[in-house]
């Protein structure tokens, strides 16, 4: 199994995000040693436009860096990345993360592998959840999940399960047959609360600095 790792240099909400440093490290670093922790994945390719990046993992024979196509820098359609990795890679199965899950364990990914490939004749692809069990409300305050006038305590909620972008697993066939990560038979994955955290501003990341000190 190949890993796909997008590091962008644009970064909207936080700048410089993917090479930002936690605690002495650049966050990147920290999903690249998780993913070399895991024995079923046998390489990571990088795909970025970081220059820095680049120059890292020259002697690295487990990862493999990918210039990122300038037509897909800055902001675009993460599928038009795995799409070019796709094309100018081998290999059959495929497991996308991002560097900004730096807490997800090479256990749960492992984990996620297993459960894939004990399932594969069942789901053509798996993304990874967090379930949810809280009580929503529209931006006109109107309940979503849950009644006023009953007011359940939250753990007799129905679950809903957020798309947490931190695993996605797939084949090349289930790729090209929709363009698309997530395939027409998917299996949802929940992943532990904890490895869930994804950074998307400067609050994620000062909640992740205290969390991995």
């Amino acid at each position: 199994m190949l890993a796909i790792l997008p590091i962008r240099a644009g970064s909207l909400r936080v700048k410089h995000k993917n090479i930002t440093l936690i605690n002495g490290k650049p966050l990147y670093m920290y999903i690249v040693n998780t993913l070399k922790n895991v024995d079923q994945i046998d390489k990571i390719i990088i795909n970025t436009d970081y220059e820095i990046i680049k120059e890292s993992f020259i002697n690295d024979p487990k990862i493999n860096v990918m210039d990122r196509d300038k037509k897909l820098r800055g902001n675009c359609d993460i599928n038009l990345v795995i799409q070019q990795v796709l094309e100018k890679s081998e290999g059959e199965l495929f497991l996308q993360t991002h560097a900004t899950n730096p807490l997800l364990s090479a256990e749960t990914i492992n984990s996620a592998i297993d459960y894939f490939q004990k399932h594969k004749d069942e789901f053509d692809s798996l993304f990874s959840v967090t379930k949810v069990q809280k009580r929503f409300w529209t931006e006109k305050f109107v309940p979503i999940n849950h009644s006023i006038t009953e007011e359940p305590t939250t753990q007799n909620l129905e679950p809903m399960f957020e798309e947490n972008s931190c695993i996605y697993i797939f084949s090349r066939t289930s790729f090209f047959k929709g363009q698309n990560r997530i395939g027409s038979k998917p299996c949802i994955f929940p992943i532990p609360k904890i490895d869930s955290v994804d950074i998307d501003d400067v609050e994620d990341m000062e909640l992740v600095t205290k969390l991995i000190a």
